[in-house]
């Protein structure tokens, strides 16, 4: 027993050495493919190099879950939760109690601000804690922001107590947020987005940063538009520009909203969506891939920079990840003599209908849908006196004969768990979420990819497959000790290491485990 009080001195010895990090600084590059870090390390030269060298690398890292999409990612970097817990199922859902499509952070109560028209948005449908979260509740007196193009990127990061969470509108290129959030924007918001720098590179031509031939070919470079107007911000996001005017705005609130100055720990998250909406254009063998990915490194390391003179890095926790990757472009993985190609959605759904009307007569049996997944009407089919699971067999036996689906399991199947146990069938156990669920998860054969239309063009996520679930994840700062980390882990793993370093609870649905191989002393 005499044992005990010298650990516990011990573990507060330990405890005193490691500096309490002043920020935790996540960094979520959308759609940013694990072996972008190895294909472009000689490019590396800024932030992303300093991470690779200073940081805990993590070469084997994945997502657990399926589907591999912007909004499920992003929900559990900072909660470590699945979407079976965390209630995030997708980018968007059928919501059989409205009758309604729903996207993940869609809110009817709420409006947005700085442009009241668009659909608002809330963190109301997560159903978890995060870090930022259990950071407040332990009563650190933290502030917590997201950033990000998209807004269910900047929402869903850092959890339902946020100070604010702010977005980027395409149609006027202002910033703009929640009355969730506050009934107005801060004064700091209206005074950046009034200083119009997201319009300095109207007419800018953008020229690959690489010589290196790459195997796709360019298709994005050139000018962007010279008129202010949805055109231009479009094409600005879809530039490696796009991320340039999220660091601008990332500066603004460090300053404005003094993070990593006040006396508890603040959290700020920043999502660089452009990654990701150059990605779905070209693919991940495109040179524009490789400049959006380079440039990432050099906006980093302005952010870092920034970050020392303000508060000094030595007092920021800087976690890097992406929310998914990406399969290749189909048609290009063909002239590589690999398979691939596209799975249109409609064709999909219409098959399911078809099956069960033939089997019980015609009737609008598909209620609703999330990509290539149908709602069935589960009103008509108790009305009819029909057995749910066996009209879901008979829907999925159709599906499941269609050229490059893979496998079909039904929610029936999920909810009594007769699935087997591979690694595919527990990412797919790990979406399942009893109240949210579609009645088909339907998985395409690998480098296939559902689409709208067989006529698409660009690459595709949401598979269950490596090339999707495989992310860069890399902490830097105190208490990390530097290094590379080949064993496996997962994403929701950086949460409950998160909470130990700061020592606060676990968030309420984390999945992970404490990365101790990665922890000083």
């Amino acid at each position: 027993m005499k044992l005990i009080p010298v650990l516990l001195a011990c573990a507060a010895l330990l405890s005193a050495q490691t500096p309490h990090p002043k920020l935790v600084l996540t960094i979520v590059a959308d759609q940013f493919r694990y072996d972008y870090l190895t294909r472009f390390r000689s490019e590396y030269k800024g932030g992303l190099a300093r991470m690779l060298e200073q940081g805990a690398v993590f070469t084997s890292a994945h997502y657990e879950h399926f589907p591999t999409v912007t909004a499920v990612g992003h929900s559990t970097i900072l909660s470590g939760a699945m979407p079976s817990v965390s209630g995030i199922v997708g980018n968007e859902w059928y919501d059989r109690e409205s009758g309604k499509t729903v996207e993940s952070i869609t809110d009817f109560k709420e409006t947005t601000l700085a442009a009241p028209n668009r659909r608002a948005a809330s963190p109301r449908r997560f159903l978890v804690s995060t870090v930022a979260d259990e950071l407040k509740m332990a009563g650190r007196r933290s502030k917590a922001i997201g950033i990000s193009i998209k807004d269910r990127s900047a929402i869903l990061t850092v959890g339902r107590m946020a100070d604010g969470a702010y977005w980027f509108d395409r149609d006027t290129g202002n910033f703009v947020s929640s009355t969730y959030y506050f009934p107005e924007l801060p004064e700091w918001v209206s005074s950046f987005n009034t200083a119009r720098s997201v319009d300095r590179f109207l007419g800018k031509e953008w020229t690959p940063v690489s010589k290196v031939q790459d195997a796709a070919p360019a298709t994005l470079f050139g000018k962007l538009p010279a008129a202010r107007g949805r055109a231009y911000y479009s094409a600005l996001l879809n530039s490696s520009w796009g991320n340039e005017i999220l660091v601008d705005f990332a500066e603004r609130a460090i300053d404005a909203e003094k993070l990593g100055a006040g006396p508890g720990t603040d959290v700020l998250s920043i999502s660089f969506s452009s990654n990701d909406d150059i990605g779905h254009d070209v693919g991940p063998d495109a040179p524009e891939v490789r400049d959006v990915s380079i440039v990432t490194d050099r906006q980093l390391q302005r952010l870092f920079d920034f970050l020392d003179r303000r508060i000094g890095m030595a007092n920021v926790l800087v976690v890097f990840t992406a929310d998914h990757g990406v399969a290749p472009v189909p048609e290009f993985n063909r002239q590589r003599r690999m398979p691939g190609g596209r799975i249109v959605e409609a064709a999909v759904l219409k098959t399911a209908e078809d099956a069960i009307s033939a089997k019980y007569g015609p009737a609008q049996w598909v209620a609703g849908k999330s990509g290539p997944a149908p709602f069935l009407d589960h009103a008509l089919i108790r009305a009819k006196g029909l057995d749910l699971g066996e009209v879901q067999n008979v829907a999925a036996e159709a599906v499941r004969a269609l050229p490059a689906v893979s496998r079909v399991y039904t929610r029936e199947q999920l909810k009594q768990g007769l699935t087997g146990d591979d690694i595919i069938a527990r990412r797919v156990r790990n979406g399942f979420h009893y109240q949210r669920a579609s009645d088909l998860f339907i998985i395409a054969s690998p480098y296939w990819i559902f689409d709208d239309k067989a006529e698409d063009t660009g690459a595709s996520h949401g598979s269950p497959y490596n090339y999707d679930s495989h992310v860069p994840v890399i902490l830097m700062g105190p208490g990390i000790r530097p290094g590379s980390y080949p064993g496996r882990i997962a994403v929701n793993d950086i949460a409950p290491t998160l909470g130990a370093i700061l020592r606060i609870a676990t968030p309420s649905g984390c999945a992970g485990r404490v990365l101790t191989e990665a922890l000083h002393p």
